[in-house]
C-alpha cells in the first residue's frame, strides 16, 4: 500500500477510494475521518442524487410525507470528495485503478460498497407500469401511482413487498400480493413462523395469493399460470436482490455463489488493498460457524467501522479487527413493528413467547441452550435484551424463556 508518514500519526494511505455512495459507502468515508485518517477520501456514487438512506423510501418518501432522505453529513467539512452520477465499470488491481464511465480513478486503498440490485421479473422489462423499489427515483415514480389510488399488484411477499403493500393500503389503493411460495417471507423465515403473518394481509385489506406464479405481465394486467387475470394499474416487483458486482468480472476479486464479494474476517477481499462492505460482501462468522451475506441496513452501518479501523491499522501495523456482528434488521408492516436479531439456521430449538395470533409475540431460536436468534413482533424490549444475550452467549432456561411476562434477561439459566 502506498503510504506517507505524518509527523505525529505514523504511516497512512494517501488515497482511499470508496465505490458506492449508499449507507455502507458513506459510513466508511465518515468512519475514516472519525478514526483519524488524514489522506484523500473519494466517494463515488452511480446516482446523481446527494447520498441518501433507503428505509424511508418504502415509507415516508413513498407516501409523500418526506421529500427525501439525504444523509445529514457535511462532506465538504469532512474533506470527503463526492463524485456523483458516475458508474463504476471495472477494476484493475495491478494498476491500482478503478475504471468508471468517466475514466480511471487511481487508489491506494479501495473499498467496494456497491450494494445490491433488485432481481427483475423475467419478461416484464419495458412493460409500462412495472416498477421496482430500490432507489429514490423508483420511489418518486411510485408516489403519484399511490396518490391516484391505482389497483396495484405486488409480485413477491418478502420484506419489501410487505412494506410496499402496507404503504399502498395506507394510500387507499386496492392491493393484491402474489407469492410463488406457500407463505410470505418464505426465503427468510421457517414455515411455522411466517404462517401467522399471512393473516396480516387480510387484516389490512390486502389480497395475498400464495402458490401464485406470474405467467406474463402486460399493460394493465398480470396473468398467473393458472389462468387468473389480475387488473393492475401498476405492478411492483419485490422478488429479492443480488449483490451489484457484475462489474468486477475479470478483476481477480473472488466472488461467492450468490455473486457477492468474498471478504475475510477483517472485510478484506482476495485482492491486496481492496476491502468490501455492506450488501455486496459476505464475511465469515465465527459466532455462527458459517459465511454470512446480510442484506440489511445495520450491516451497512456497522461494517464500515471495521473497514476504517483496518485501513488505518494496516498502515500502522496494528492487529486487524474482526467483523462478527449479531445481524439485525427491522420492518414496519401492516401496523406491526417487526425486529430480528441473529441467525437461526443452525438452531436446534424454537420457542415462542406469546400468542402468534395476537398483536405482540416473540420467537426465540436456541442452539445448545444459548440464544442464537429471535424475531420480535411488537416486543422491542425482547429484541433489545435478546440481542445482548446473543452477543454474550448466555445460557437460557427454556421454561422461563417461554413466559412472555418475564423479561428475557431474567430467563437465563444462571
Amino acid at each position: 500500500m502506498s503510504e506517507q508518514r505524518g509527523p505525529d500519526d505514523g504511516p497512512v494511505a494517501r488515497r482511499v477510494v470508496v465505490a458506492g455512495a449508499g449507507m455502507a459507502g458513506v459510513q466508511t468515508a465518515v468512519a475514516l475521518r472519525e478514526q483519524g485518517f488524514t489522506g484523500t477520501v473519494t466517494l463515488i456514487g452511480a446516482e446523481p442524487h446527494q447520498p441518501y438512506d433507503r428505509p424511508p423510501l418504502s415509507k415516508a418518501v413513498l407516501l409523500g410525507t418526506a421529500e427525501g432522505s439525504a444523509f445529514d453529513v457535511d462532506f465538504d467539512a469532512l474533506g470527503i470528495e463526492l463524485v456523483l452520477g458516475r458508474e463504476v465499470t471495472g477494476l484493475r488491481p495491478a494498476d491500482h485503478e478503478l475504471d468508471t464511465a468517466a475514466g480511471p480513478v487511481p487508489y491506494d486503498v479501495l473499498v467496494l460498497a456497491t450494494g445490491a440490485e433488485p432481481v427483475r421479473l423475467p419478461g416484464a422489462e419495458g412493460v409500462p407500469g412495472v416498477h421496482l423499489l430500490r432507489t429514490l427515483d423508483d420511489a418518486e415514480r411510485l408516489r403519484p401511482v399511490l396518490a391516484r389510488q391505482h389497483d396495484i399488484v405486488v409480485v413477491g411477499a418478502g420484506w419489501i413487498g410487505a412494506e410496499f403493500a402496507t404503504a399502498a393500503r395506507e394510500a387507499g389503493c386496492a392491493v393484491t400480493v402474489v407469492e410463488a411460495a406457500d407463505r410470505p417471507l418464505a426465503g427468510a423465515l421457517p414455515p411455522e413462523v411466517a404462517a401467522p403473518m399471512a393473516a396480516w394481509y387480510a387484516d389490512a385489506g390486502a389480497d395475498l395469493r400464495t402458490h401464485a406464479r406470474v405467467a406474463r405481465v402486460e399493460p394493465g394486467a398480470v396473468l398467473l399460470d393458472d389462468g387468473t387475470r389480475l387488473p393492475a394499474g401498476a405492478v411492483v416487483v419485490g422478488i429479492g436482490a443480488r449483490p451489484a458486482t457484475a462489474w468486477l468480472a475479470g478483476s481477480g476479486v473472488e466472488l461467492g455463489a450468490h455473486g457477492e464479494v468474498v471478504a475475510d474476517a477483517g472485510l478484506r477481499t482476495s485482492v491486496p488493498d481492496v476491502y468490501a462492505v455492506g450488501d455486496c460482501a459476505s464475511f465469515p462468522s465465527a459466532r455462527y460457524g458459517e459465511r454470512l451475506l446480510v442484506h440489511h441496513w445495520d450491516n451497512a452501518l456497522q461494517g464500515p467501522r471495521t473497514v476504517a479501523a483496518n485501513i488505518l491499522g494496516e498502515a500502522t501495523g496494528e492487529a486487524p479487527q474482526v467483523y462478527d456482528p449479531v445481524p439485525y434488521f427491522w420492518s414496519e408492516q401492516f401496523g406491526r413493528f417487526v425486529q430480528y436479531a441473529g441467525h437461526h439456521d443452525a438452531a436446534d430449538a424454537t420457542l415462542w413467547r406469546g400468542d402468534p395470533s395476537g398483536p405482540a409475540w416473540t420467537v426465540c431460536w436456541l442452539r445448545g441452550g444459548r440464544l442464537v436468534a429471535l424475531l420480535a413482533v411488537g416486543r422491542p424490549r425482547d429484541l433489545a435484551q435478546g440481542r445482548r444475550l446473543i452477543e454474550s452467549g448466555t445460557p437460557m432456561n427454556p421454561a422461563l424463556l417461554t413466559d412472555p411476562a418475564r423479561p428475557l434477561k431474567k430467563a437465563t439459566a444462571a
